[in-house]
Parts: C-alpha cells; structure tokens; sequence
C-alpha cells in the first residue's frame, strides 16, 4: 500500500524573522540554491531571472544574507552579469549583531580564468573576492586577476573542489551558498559535497530547449530529506538536506 500524501503548508505569512529561522544552520554546510520552471527549465530565454517573482528575490536575498562565501561558477558569473555581492543596511546589521562580516565573500571558480578584472563582481567588491583555480590555469590571467581577487589554487590539471572547500573554510567561510551553474552543481554533487538544496519551483511551463540544474557526468543518486515546503504566489520554496 503507498504511503499517503500530505500537503504541507506554512502556518501564516512568514516575517523576515521566521522565514530566517527557517532557513538558518548553524556550523559548516554547503548549501545549493536553483529556481527551476515546473518543467524542469533552469532558465527562460537563456537567463535564470525570468523564472524569478518577488517571493523568490525574498528568499534569494536571505540566503546571501546567513552565507559566510557565496560561491558561483565563472561561466554564471559572466553570463549572468554579477555585480558586487552587496547587501541592504537591515541585513548587514543582523550580520553584525550575529558576528558575521558585514558582506559575504564572493567566490569564484573556474578552469580557465576566463574573467574581466573590471566586471563590477571584482571591481566593485566590499569584500576582496577569492577565485578558485588550478595549477595549469594561465600565468597572465592568473596575474590580471591577482591585483582584484586572491587566486587560490587547488589541485594541479583540474580544480579539487574537496580541498577547496577545505580551503575555504581555513579562511572562516563555513557557511557556502552556491547559486551555480549548473556544470558546477552537477561537480559537487558527484564529488559528493551538497549538504543542503534551496529549490524555488516557479509556476511557468515552459517548453523544451532549456537544460536542468545539474549538468555534467553522471553519478550516482544521494538521498535528500524534506526539511520545509511553502508557498508564495504559485511558486513552491523546497528545502532538502543530507538525509
């Protein structure tokens, strides 16, 4: 016989205080977040904000808000065009008050250091950037990027994203939110380094065409547990975590 189903739902509209409460961890933890279409779609004409309403902005600016380093993969960062990772005056007082840097870390990874020093994501940094790279990365981009960022290299012809995370956390960064893309979604978990998935499923059909929020080899499947779902103007906000 099937187990029966349940619908799950928030108890009233959520503050900031307790939709914080809801997503707040405590201790070292890698943390992915995605917003997918019903269909599976990562983005709607090739950028992943048309699949974004204010709910999900909502629980996007929050999760900046509780990391220690947001991490996101170079291809995402250029094509998404990442400005600074700057945060309103409420969110870095909470910050302050629960002994956080003012400003998460923005982290950067990528193979071929394919990245323009001036994007505003370097240029316009509260906080000096870290990019993550190994050691047959190019020597001139390597050094274009030394003067806005520290590069910090893991592993020798690939980037070793174990000891990256060991890394990064010997820099106080315990707490890392990952926002893509999806080929570096797709390398942590089969590295097996997800503890948590934030999914924001938005009430769009799409259509073909689009990939999903993992790319890459495959590997073998990991169990998740359900930790909360709720619901904002047809979109759901599902977070899992290592069962």
């Amino acid at each position: 016989m099937s187990a029966p189903l349940s619908r799950l739902e928030a108890s009233g509209a959520l503050d900031d205080d307790g939709l914080t409460d809801l997503y707040r961890v405590d201790g070292p933890v890698t943390r992915v977040n995605f917003v997918t279409s019903v269909d599976g779609a990562v983005e709607l004409d090739g950028f992943s904000e048309g699949l974004s309403g204010l709910p999900d902005k909502r629980v996007f600016g929050l999760l900046r808000m509780l990391c220690d380093g947001l991490v996101v993969g170079a291809g995402t960062l250029r094509h998404e065009g990442y400005r600074a990772v700057r945060l309103s005056d409420e969110r870095r007082a909470w910050r302050r008050a629960h002994g956080l840097a003012e400003y998460p870390t923005l982290v950067v990874v990528t193979s071929a250091l394919d990245l323009n020093p001036g994007q505003a994501a370097f240029a316009d940094a509260p906080v000096r950037p870290i990019v993550v790279t190994h050691g047959r990365a190019p020597a001139d981009r390597r050094a274009a990027l030394s003067g806005v960022a520290e590069v910090l290299t893991v592993g020798d012809d690939a980037v070793d994203l174990e000891t990256a995370l060991v890394r990064l956390r010997e820099r106080g960064l315990d707490h890392l939110l990952c926002e893509g893309g999806p080929h570096l979604f797709g390398s942590l978990a089969a590295a097996d380094l997800v503890d948590e998935v934030c999914l924001t499923v938005s009430p769009l059909v799409t259509g073909p065409g689009a990939g999903r929020i993992t790319a890459g080899p495959p590997g073998p499947p990991k169990g998740m547990a359900l930790r909360h779902v709720l619901e904002a103007e047809g979109s759901l906000f599902l977070r899992y975590t290592r069962k």
